[in-house]
């Protein structure tokens, strides 16, 4: 038998790791900047569904993430608040529809990150204008890319997320 807390500890930094690998790769591919962008590592938001440890394996690895990626303080702060507001909504849903589990870091995002690149980043563009293009960027990123993970994920969960 393993030791419970020891699992959601290497869950959760396992999955602090993959955010940041995940995010450097989409930078380096320049998909995590622009009007519309796409972070593969917020496919990984889905993962709340399956294990309470991605909770807090999200907000340090978007933290991390922010950081390394030279975000400024604003948008690490309130980035990393936006994934674990997601990741919670997420956690909070899964006695819900599978289809359910995207939506709370979409929403969440599209409510705090807009309002961060306008204040942090001096962007002139309407509330409205970045609400879209940052809730395509998140569709695409949570809702496709994080449903793709959802279903190849769901066949082994029981014992990727093992916790006894």
């Amino acid at each position: 038998m393993r030791n419970k807390r020891v699992t959601y500890l290497v869950q959760g930094a396992m999955i602090a790791a993959l955010y940041v690998v995940l995010t450097w790769l989409a930078n380096a591919l320049g998909l995590a900047s622009g009007a519309i962008q796409i972070r593969f590592s917020e496919a990984l938001t889905i993962l709340p569904w399956f294990t309470a440890a991605a909770v807090p394996g999200l907000f340090i690895g978007c933290l991390i993430s922010n950081v390394l990626t030279g975000a400024v303080i604003w948008d690490i702060l309130f980035g990393s608040a936006a994934t674990l507001l997601g990741a919670i909504g997420t956690r909070l849903l899964r006695k819900q529809t599978h289809w359910l589990a995207p939506i709370p870091p979409i929403l969440a995002n599209v409510a705090i990150v807009p309002i961060v690149l306008k204040i942090a980043y001096g962007l002139e563009d309407a509330w409205t204008y970045l609400a879209v293009t940052v809730g395509i960027g998140e569709i695409i990123s949570c809702g496709v890319l994080g449903m793709l993970l959802f279903f190849t994920l769901k066949k082994h969960a029981r014992r990727i997320f093992q916790t006894n």
